[in-house]
């Protein structure tokens, strides 16, 4: 008789075919003139930026799928590395079929932003180190990035075209970054975010050779003063840009630019921060050139106008005291990737800036003291899995 003899250490633990599970981790330097940007760069440069972030998927049935991503992240004063959910959620798919495609998320759902949004926290899917500042802040990163609700999304495959939707209704993520950057300071008390809608229309012709959207949000958040001063009260901020896209993606050259009309309104907070209403404007171009499957370079220009009928700043100036840069900024890039393998890449660029209005107030307590010219150098090394 033949004995078979299995022994249990030998028995082989297998993960489901479709789980999934990816990371990545960055690390920059960055040299910059007269300001702080990330940390202490101004002085000797600062390696204070770096990222990393895992996340994993599982599709449970053909039409059911589970996912997160968790992500510490440092970036200068503003951001300590502090492990925190990107997102966490529940993904069922109504209908799926060649034509449509309709479903619903439930969770840490992304917010529906732009072209960028969706995938900003991984290097590679970046266009350039850092994410035009005047539309994709980083100074308000996780309340941008993703917020805690609901998402209907869909998408229709036509012979002209595919048309994709995305309905958010949830509440934004704040912590203290957040509210130092929509009040301008860390007041005692907490700001929250309330029920908030956000959507997003993309038409993508000939396999995202052209790409066209459309996005908008109406994003609300209270504050509930501890204070017994009346110097601040409790108060509201409602935030409704109109965001605008478009995109060229030949063989080689890819072209891109968005326009957002930014419009905030600041209600009942006392004398310390007055009821206002006012609409900025922050627009970019930029042109990628692809040498080789390996090698590409970036151009862009990209402008911040805090409050138009304000662009320069003067009235702000007079009204407050501080400088009139910290209403306006222009930046003009160049850069250049190499993707050294396809798990590590390595990129550098340079931006010559006019004006300080995305500089955090961390890295520069003091806002006397900033440029309204300057100058920043920045290496990046990526490796995902």
């Amino acid at each position: 008789m033949l004995l078979l003899l299995v022994n249990p250490l030998q028995a082989e633990w297998k993960l489901p075919d479709s789980f999934q599970i990816h990371g990545f981790a960055s690390q920059a330097f960055i040299l910059s003139t007269d300001n702080n940007f990330f940390g202490g760069s101004k002085d000797n440069g600062t390696f204070d930026f770096r990222e990393l972030g895992i996340n994993a998927s599982w599709r449970i049935l053909p039409r059911l799928q589970v996912a997160a991503q968790g992500v510490a992240r440092w970036a200068g004063e503003n951001d300590e590395g502090s492990p925190r959910l990107d997102y966490g959620l529940v993904d069922y798919a109504f209908v799926s079929n060649a034509k449509n495609t309709w479903g619903l998320r439930l969770g840490r759902v992304i917010n529906p932003i732009g072209f960028y949004n969706d995938t900003r926290d991984v290097a590679f899917t970046r266009p350039s180190i850092f994410l035009p500042q005047s539309i994709y802040f980083d100074r308000t990163r996780d309340v941008a990035l993703s917020a805690d609700g609901g998402q209907v999304y869909g998408e229709q495959r036509t012979s002209i075209g595919d048309f994709i939707l995305q309905f958010n209704i949830a509440k934004p993520r704040v912590g203290t970054r957040e509210e130092r950057a929509l009040l301008s300071h860390d007041f005692p008390g907490q700001l929250k975010g309330d029920t908030s809608v956000f959507g997003r229309l993309l038409y993508e012709k000939d396999g995202g050779g052209i790409r066209l959207g459309f996005s908008s949000f109406w994003a609300n958040f209270d504050f509930d003063s501890a204070l017994s001063t009346d110097s601040i009260s409790s108060g509201s901020i409602e935030f409704s840009p109109l965001i605008f896209s478009g995109q060229y993606n030949g063989e080689r050259l890819s072209l891109t630019s968005e326009v957002a009309l930014r419009h905030f309104s600041y209600s009942d907070f006392g004398p310390r921060i007055p009821d206002t209403d006012f609409t900025g404007l922050s627009w970019y171009f930029q042109a990628t050139y692809r040498f080789t499957p390996r090698w590409s370079a970036v151009a862009r220009f990209d402008s911040l106008c805090t409050e138009l009928g304000d662009c320069n700043g003067e009235d702000f100036a007079a009204k407050t005291g501080q400088p009139a840069h910290r209403r306006f900024a222009d930046d003009w890039m160049v850069g250049l990737r190499w993707d050294v393998t396809s798990s590590i890449m390595v990129r550098t660029e340079f931006h010559h800036i006019r004006g300080t209005a995305w500089i955090t107030t961390e890295d520069n307590p003091n806002i006397n003291d900033l440029h309204e010219d300057w100058n920043m150098f920045s290496l990046l090394v990526s490796f995902r899995f």
